[in-house]
């Protein structure tokens, strides 16, 4: 059976690169508002993403690859990544955001194209890290942030 706050947040971070799509496509269609509402939800999946990731983290704690010690190697180097990823998508889509809403649009339009596909790319290697850690394998030990201060 998979987890189910794994699932959720995972989930929310693909409907994120949907809506973002949508909002996309939207814009090209000269559906101005349109575009403000999707892409507002898409920040909003996101947003719902990152409580759920750091809730989960704090009280529950985070779950080790449970996959073969020969690739944990290189799933850590692609976690990495993929953490990289997501803290430089969410930098330019918080910045993407505030250009959207100030209506600095000279500064919106450039930076956008770029952020979505920032975003597109968290999105797969959110999914893949997911499929690693409890699809394909097994997840290891999980240990809470406030465990592990307070064994101490």
């Amino acid at each position: 059976m998979l987890p189910i706050l794994p699932t959720i947040s995972t989930s929310f971070i693909v409907l994120s690169a949907v809506l973002i799509a949508i909002g996309w496509m939207l814009v090209k269609q000269r559906k101005i508002e349109a575009h403000k509402k999707v892409m507002t939800a898409a920040a909003v999946s996101a947003l719902l993403f990152f409580i759920i990731y750091v809730s989960r983290t704090v009280f529950i704690g985070n779950t080790a690859f449970g996959g073969p010690d020969d690739l944990k190697i290189y799933y850590t180097s692609f976690l990495i990544f993929h953490i990289i990823l997501a803290t430089t998508g969410a930098v330019f889509g918080i910045v993407t955001l505030i250009a959207g809403y100030t209506n600095n649009l000279v500064r919106h339009r450039k930076i956008a194209p770029i952020t979505s596909i920032i975003w597109f790319f968290v999105a797969i290697t959110g999914v893949a890290v997911y499929l690693l850690l409890y699809v394909f394998y097994h997840g290891g030990d999980t240990t809470s942030v406030i465990k592990a201060i307070l064994s101490t």
